[in-house]
């Protein structure tokens, strides 16, 4: 499957108390680079597209050499909100893709053979997200009082990367544009349009790096 990956990172790190997350050491590269080779390694992943901050495209690219990653097909700088980040990467892509999956940069244990059934599961359903079952009772709170709890085995932690059809994808973009409405979930993106989002479930190593102390918890799962 043709398949165009955009991974956004072009975040301001705010939690990380104003360090750049994605140039962490992690893994004998970094987490950007660790990120871009999980990608790197699929055979359905034709072209890999960045997006970033300006500032960080250099580091990047010098990444990417260094970890021989040949899929890097172009770098795009970030927007206002991540969905005006994706949304310039999507204007990197090549004509010919048929699958666009988008990834958090910020989650570089994914795995391999999970991108690469997100992928499969897109293409069948039109969209998938990798996921897992949340481990935790989960409470919807008002104003400080509990009001409802929801069904356990119903609730997933969605991750990335969340793929979807070309075709459904843009038509889900343009609504959102005609629309003036701003997602922050691809997938949520899609279903305002009626798209049907396959869940696929991966691991619970996937995490995405939002603060500091989840670069130590990385590291050992990079270990391990």
């Amino acid at each position: 499957m043709n398949t165009s990956v955009i991974i956004v990172c072009a975040g301001n790190s705010t939690r990380m108390n104003g360090v750049n997350k994605i140039l962490l050491p992690l893994g004998g590269s970094n987490v950007i680079g660790c990120s871009m080779l999980a990608f790197e390694r699929c055979e359905s992943v034709k072209e890999i597209v960045v997006v970033c901050r300006p500032q960080d495209e250099y580091e990047i690219r010098k990444t990417a050499e260094k970890a021989g990653i040949t899929k890097l097909a172009a770098v795009a700088y970030g927007g206002g909100s991540r969905q005006e980040s994706v949304i310039n990467g999507l204007r990197k892509i090549s004509k010919g893709t048929e699958i666009i999956a988008v990834h958090d940069g910020a989650r570089p244990l994914v795995k391999p053979k999970h991108i690469e059934l997100v992928i499969k599961n897109a293409s069948v359903f039109g969209g998938s997200t990798l996921g897992v079952p949340v481990k935790d009772t989960i409470k919807v709170v008002s104003d400080e009082l509990v009001v409802d709890t929801p069904h356990r085995p119903s609730l997933y932690i969605t991750q990335t990367p969340q793929a979807f059809k070309r075709t459904l994808y843009f038509e889900a973009v343009d609504f959102a544009l005609e629309h003036e409405l701003d997602f922050t979930d691809d997938c949520q993106l899609v279903e305002a349009v009626g798209g049907k989002i396959y869940m696929t479930t991966g691991d619970y190593k996937n995490i995405k790096i939002t603060t500091p102390e989840d670069i130590k918890i990385a590291e050992i799962l990079w270990e391990a």
